[in-house]
């Protein structure tokens, strides 16, 4: 193992170089003087024998040279005197060091922040053992690709548990926010819903205890009662860390549940965005979302996500197709319906399996091309700055020609000075990396805040991990090749002489010539624009997004969440309830309006129904929202006709029913809706239409104003209906709180505290992810515009320094400051216009993949266009004027003499 002992004497000669130098010295010393010796003795003069000595020798220089080489590591010391040199020379020029550093530092930092958010909701896998192996299941059609289904319901789980061609075990799973009973009333614990192979399919042993199994996913549970397995978060908080906990109770909606199991703190479930505290099994969802039944509502609740473990030795190609195989029999053995399977044969229906290592997440879907259309705006980004460093270590190197060139004439090699630097860019790259890693999480959880919304449960983890680390070194990389080669390269270049004989400031024919540095400031310019389009484009849409008509007011108004499914009221006692806790809030300071809604506008939720009319010309669908008296007044929905619903309407009389304008078009064409009747298909429920009010949006913002009827919440027949109450206040609602928490535990001690929000912040979450590409954007765009400026600025400062002589020389030869002035900025601001307009041609282009992004406005909007166009000709305008106007300051004799 020789190639062993000797890198162990060249690692500690790195360590002890000094004294090896000292005996290496000593040694070389003591061999030419016995050679001087030997030649004293024939006779030579001491001059002369000395002279002979050192011939005969050889260079001492190089022999001193070659022995370090071969007792250390060369490339390592190499290394290390470029870095101290890189250091030295960054050190010297500190307003240069700053604006490189500072510009990657904005590249690098965004683009490692956008990327550790794609890492936390798109590629962290769960940590779970194995987690390659898992595989999300859903369904697809054939017909339009993109069309798929992660919501399955407990007939098709059932089935799909009993097949093992390529899976060994598969789970259901959905979050759910559990009432328990704690010292203070019911309080709701995030939960989940899970069959009885999840915790085998994620193979995570518990801390304590058991988890659950498919003996506890049956009615009664296990035994007498379902067990249940908690956290070990929920554990410690709400048992103290009692050692005995397994065998405990825990009342959950109002039924005793026994804990079976602990889990670790690091199992999260299979949702990386939610963090469970109790698991309950699956057959104690009707207890759990009493009065909901969804497993006795069959094949007509979708409700469920499927994740499987594949068998040892199954590919994914191969899950699938068995998947595909298996469709048709699961459809048969799970869905009674004849009908309703032929549909789902006539549009292919089949299910499919994807990589689920890293779970499933409704935020994933949401997010996912936002995140990918943000990270390009980054990759842009960073591209414009390592153009804008490249443009100025050009300049930088141009101006260091001259100790280039004599490092090349003392014997350094093009290669060694190329090293030299890629080792300075490389520095800068990762004082560049390092100042902007430091603003990662900060701008991480800034993000976060705008993605999660008002999904106050969720949670995104950030934080930095392998995957990031090496992301950042890879980029690092990258921008050190992008900054640094085509300088060093450029600067190691070209004849030696005449570099030597022109002074530090004179530029020489080859490089007034070169297309290089300017088409890097061009292509500089046109990124820039790019981004600056895009920014402006989407502030655009969002900006109509906000002023579009919701068709209410969202100021002032208050949202109040109530769950009212576990209390022992119901029907007309219900309604009485409702009514007095709206008649108590009206009391509260500040309160004008007080009314309830089954659906809250701009939620993403719906309630839709199939009705007609004889008028209708078929059936037709509307949505149908259950709204409280009032209603209308709180939110300033316009009552074009008829009346509102007054809390003395009751179940036993006609059933009544408020139409929007868009749905009395459609049911009552060219005819007054008021006094009519329409048929509600399920359940032939004949409604009477007491009034006709404006449009407003329902689901979302984008879409359009669907047709709509409103039906009062007195008139129900849903058993324990939770309704949210809609406050209209003056001035702050942040008393409402309290006041309405107070007056909820006061009148319904066994239903959760009320959960508030504003409308505005509700308007907001629903435009998340447009905010966020707009917020992002503007940010990019402005960082684009400064760099440009920067780049511009220092690129062309470093180029007309170096034409001090030349410039000097028209001066004395008659040219007037003037002439000065406008020959920099026009040979600089053509470099800007063609940038803009080879920008403007590729943002046309690219702008293509924004439409989707985009809310009532073109992709190609010329006054966007224009004023991109404008401000980026502005900014570099005013980045070559600078240069222009310090050109001509220069007094001509002392320009004369620079050389």
């Amino acid at each position: 193992m020789d190639w062993i002992r000797i890198f162990i004497v060249r690692c500690t000669a790195i360590f002890c170089s000094k004294k090896l130098d000292a005996d290496l010295d000593e040694e070389l010393k003591a061999h030419i003087d016995l050679a001087i010796e030997e030649n004293l003795k024939r006779g030579m003069s001491p001059q002369t024998a000395r002279t002979e000595a050192l011939r005969a020798f050889g260079g001492v220089t190089q022999t001193r040279e070659r022995f370090r080489m071969q007792r250390g590591l060369p490339f390592v010391e190499e290394s290390s005197r470029n870095l101290c040199y890189a250091f030295r020379q960054l050190r010297r020029s500190p307003g240069f060091a700053l604006t490189a550093i500072l510009t990657l530092a904005l590249g690098l930092g965004a683009n490692t922040t956008i990327f550790s958010l794609f890492n936390g909701l798109l590629l962290r896998p769960l940590p779970v053992p194995h987690s390659d192996d898992l595989a999300l299941i859903h369904f697809g059609r054939s017909e339009i690709e993109s069309r798929y289904g992660y919501s399955f319901c407990a007939p098709l789980l059932r089935a799909l548990e009993k097949r093992h061609e390529a899976f060994e075990s598969v789970a259901g799973f959905t979050g759910r926010p559990l009432q328990v009973r704690g010292n203070s009333g019911n309080v709701e614990i995030e939960g989940a819903l899970v069959s009885g192979q999840f915790f085998q399919v994620l193979e995570t042993a518990p801390l304590m205890g058991r988890y659950l199994t498919p003996q506890d996913d049956r009615p009664g549970g296990g035994s007498t009662e379902f067990g249940v397995v908690i956290g070990e978060g929920f554990w410690r908080r709400w048992f103290g860390g009692a050692p005995d906990v397994v065998g405990r109770r825990l009342t959950i909606a109002n039924t005793s549940f026994t804990v079976v199991g602990v889990m670790p703190k690091r199992f999260i479930g299979a949702d990386p965005t939610q963090r469970p505290d109790i698991y309950v099994p699956l057959w104690a969802e009707p207890i759990v979302d009493a009065p909901y039944n969804n497993m006795l509502s069959g094949y007509h609740s979708w409700w469920l996500r499927i994740v499987g473990r594949r068998n040892a030795g199954v590919t994914l190609e191969q899950a699938n197709t068995a998947l595909l195989a298996a469709s048709n029999p699961i459809l048969d053995e799970a869905i009674p319906d004849a009908k309703w399977i032929q549909d789902a044969r006539d549009h292919h229906f089949r299910f499919n399996a994807e990589p689920g290592s890293a779970g499933y997440s409704d935020l994933r879907s949401e997010f996912h091309k936002p995140l990918v259309a943000v990270f390009a705006l980054c990759a842009a980004m960073l591209l414009l700055a390592c153009l804008n460093l490249a443009s100025l270590l050009m300049a930088r190197a141009a101006a260091r020609q001259r100790e280039v060139a004599t490092k090349l004439a003392l014997g350094a090699t093009r290669l060694r000075l190329v090293g030299q630097l890629l080792t300075e860019s490389l520095l800068i790259a990762v004082l560049g990396t390092a100042t902007g890693m430091v603003a990662v999480p900060v701008v991480s959880r800034l993000l976060t805040a705008v993605v999660l919304g008002n999904n106050r449960n969720a949670i995104l983890d950030t934080s930095l991990d392998w995957r990031v680390f090496l992301y950042v070194a890879l980029v690092a990389v990258a921008a050190t090749v992008l900054i640094g080669l085509i300088p060093a390269l450029r600067a190691t270049s070209g004849n030696l002489n005449s570099r030597v004989n022109n002074g530090a400031h004179a530029t020489t024919a080859r490089e007034k010539r070169s297309l290089l540095p300017r088409a890097l400031l061009g292509l500089e310019v046109a990124l820039a624009l790019m981004l600056v389009t895009g920014a402006g484009l989407l502030t655009a849409s969002l900006s109509r997004l906000y002023r579009t008509g919701l068709g209410f007011d969202p100021k002032g108004l208050v949202n109040l969440d109530l769950d009212m499914g576990k209390q022992s009221l119901d029907g007309d006692a219900l309604a009485r309830w409702y009514k007095a806790f709206a008649d108590a809030l009206k009391h509260q300071p500040g309160v004008t309006n007080v009314s309830f809604a089954g659906v809250k506008p701009l939620t993403g939720s719906n309630w839709a129904e199939e009705v007609h009319t004889p008028l209708s010309n078929g059936t037709r669908e509307i949505h149908f929202t259950p709204v409280a008296p009032e209603y209308f007044a709180t939110m300033r929905i316009p009552m074009l006709e008829g009346q509102d619903f007054s809390w003395s309407d009751t179940s036993a009389q006609t059933r009544k029913i408020v139409l929007n304008r868009s749905a009395a078009k459609i049911l009552f064409p060219g005819k007054n809706p008021i006094g009519q009747h329409l048929i509600q298909d399920f359940g032939n429920t004949s409604y009477e239409v007491v009034g006709l009010v404006g449009d407003t949006k329902y689901e979302s913002i984008r879409r359009e104003v669907p047709a709509g009827g409103y039906i009062s919440i007195t008139q129900s027949d849903r058993k324990k209906p939770s309704y949210t109450a809609v406050v209209r206040m003056q001035g702050s609602a942040v008393p409402l709180a309290d006041a309405a928490r107070s007056l909820a535990a006061k009148m319904a001690p066994d239903i959760p505290a009320p959960v508030m929000t504003t409308m505005a912040s509700d308007l907001d979450a629903s435009i998340a992810s447009e905010r966020m590409m707009a917020m992002l954007a503007v940010f990019f765009a402005g960082c684009a515009l400064l760099v440009t400026a920067i780049g511009l600025y220092g690129t062309l400062a470093y180029a007309t320094a170096r034409r001090t002589s030349e410039i000097g020389l028209r001066m004395a030869l008659g040219a007037q400051r003037t002439q000065v002035v406008t020959m920099i900025f026009r040979e600089n601001l053509w470099i800007a216009t063609a940038g803009s307009a080879a920008g403007l041609g590729a943002a046309w282009l690219a702008s293509r993949a924004l439409a989707s992004f985009l809310y009532e406005i073109s992709a190609r909007d010329p006054w966007v266009m224009l004023g991109s166009v404008t401000a980026l000709v502005s900014i570099a305008s005013a980045a070559s004027l600078v240069p222009a106007l310090r050109a001509a300051r220069i007094e001509p004799m002392e320009a004369l003499r620079t050389e």
